[in-house]
């Protein structure tokens, strides 16, 4: 028995197709929607631009320095020279030759003699070519009578100080007094200086020292000279 329907008028025989169709068409749509963008027209107004509202730039006013005018040129030379005549009379300074000529008569110039001038050396005493002459040195070779120098000046302090005045002072123990001196070119002690514990002792030393004989002068190379003397004055104040 042969069907009625037609193979034409069969909705379902091409069902698949369409459910494909319809699927890609809602999967367009779902993108669509959901890539779909709205701006709130308010938040892009970005309005309008209005430049008279902005503050004028105020331009600060500097002082404008003025230049001083240039000088006036100065006035031209006049064309016609005026001489004056001088009222006072110049009288002219004559300059005569010095030059010597036949007749001028030579002088004789009388020999100038330059006087020298003396140093005042001072030579050690270690090492003077001659030494000074204490009063009853003048016997033997120089270093016998750098010796016999030394102990006649010991002699003499320690015969003349006065021991005592440490003990009134109130000093006690070992005293040492450094005294230097000079013997001048005369055979003087000048340039007395002392040191020590008290300004009495120093004093005592100058004095004492003061008191030596004059000496014949050390010399050196055959002249005299100042010789420095050092000489330590060491006691024991007896208690």
């Amino acid at each position: 028995m042969e069907p009625k329907k037609s193979t034409k008028a069969n909705v379902g025989r091409n069902s698949s197709l369409y459910f494909a169709i319809g699927l890609a068409l809602m999967l367009f749509l779902t993108n669509f929607a959901i890539n779909y963008k709205t701006y709130d027209k308010e938040a892009i107004d970005i309005g309008q631009l209005d430049l008279g509202d902005e503050d004028d730039e105020e331009i600060p006013i500097t002082e404008q320095i003025q230049t001083p005018p240039p000088p006036p040129p100065p006035p031209a030379a006049p064309e016609v020279i005026e001489i004056v005549e001088d009222e006072e009379e110049v009288e002219e300074t004559v300059i005569e030759s010095t030059e010597a000529d036949q007749e001028t008569e030579i002088v004789e110039v009388e020999e100038v003699v330059v006087e020298e001038v003396e140093e005042d050396i001072d030579v050690p005493f270690a090492v003077i070519e001659n030494v000074p002459i204490f009063p009853g040195c003048d016997k033997g070779d120089n270093n016998a009578k750098r010796a016999c120098m030394s102990k006649k000046i010991s002699d003499f302090v320690n015969k003349k100080f006065n021991t005592d005045l440490a003990s009134d002072l109130g000093l006690s123990g070992r005293q040492r007094i450094n005294v230097i001196f000079k013997i001048d070119k005369t055979g003087n002690v000048t340039g007395i200086r002392a040191r020590a514990p008290h300004p009495g002792l120093e004093k005592e030393a100058k004095r004492v020292i003061g008191l030596l004989p004059k000496m014949q002068p050390g010399k050196q190379r055959g002249k005299p000279v100042n010789v420095p003397y050092s000489l330590p004055i060491i006691f024991q104040v007896q208690d």
